[in-house]
């Protein structure tokens, strides 16, 4: 019986990370209805496993289900999307800040050692994407956890953090923007390695700043449809 359970517990948890892997990188399209029978299908699923990653997504806001219409992926308007990266310029700032007041030295050398790992995956991509897995592999998620401020963490880490991946990994897919954003971060370390607070704030606020720039030209271009 325990086996029984463990198996399938492993069904859905694979499940899981197919479904939320295909919403991060657009397979699922923002605002697209899904039904059980197509996503069996077309992921290769079972139905039991499937209907609880189906309620572990719906519980991250990555899924809205509305009566009489199904379940839909999460969608935000274009002025949604830039608020909420005004949000984060403002809450991943601090974070930053916090993060070169209170991470351990082995903290930051693991940090630095995740963005090595980040340039391969970079390099085989060749230059034309930036996919970070969540938890530690993410570089803003170590940094949210690194500030020691629980509060912002959770704030962070919620479903704003789930919502925003989506739209980081399509932005990511942008000419140039893998190499620069890598570049970005490696100097934001470089400032919490040297335990600059200040200059930490400033870098991951000109980051984010610069990713809602590049939010608004890509609407402006029609390339970013919202």
């Amino acid at each position: 019986m325990a086996e029984a359970t463990l198996q399938s517990q492993t069904r859905a948890d694979e499940a899981f990370d197919c479904l939320q892997t295909a919403i991060v990188t657009g397979e699922l399209a923002p605002g697209e209805k899904i039904g059980e029978v197509e996503l069996c299908s077309r992921f290769n699923l079972t139905r039991g496993p499937l209907r609880e990653a189906l309620g572990r997504l719906e519980s991250r806001g990555l899924l809205v289900r509305r009566p009489h219409a199904g379940v839909k992926v999460v969608s935000v308007s274009a002025a949604e999307l830039l608020e909420l990266y005004r949000i984060r310029e403002v809450m991943e700032g601090l974070a930053a800040r916090q993060a070169a007041e209170r991470m351990t030295d082995e903290e930051i050398a693991e940090l630095q050692a995740t963005l090595d790992s980040h340039e391969k995956m970079i390099e085989q991509a060749q230059g034309q994407a930036y996919y970070q897995a969540e938890g530690d592999y993410d570089f803003h998620h170590r940094i949210a956890t690194g500030s020691r401020n629980a509060k912002l963490a959770q704030m962070l880490l919620g479903d704003l953090y789930y919502m925003v991946r989506m739209y980081r990994y399509r932005l990511s897919t942008s000419a140039g923007r893998p190499h620069l954003a890598l570049r970005e971060h490696r100097r934001i370390v470089e400032a919490i390695a040297q335990r600059d607070g200040e200059l930490a704030e400033f870098l991951m606020k000109r980051h984010i700043n610069a990713a809602r720039i590049n939010i608004e030209k890509k609407i402006e271009e029609g390339v970013l449809t919202i």
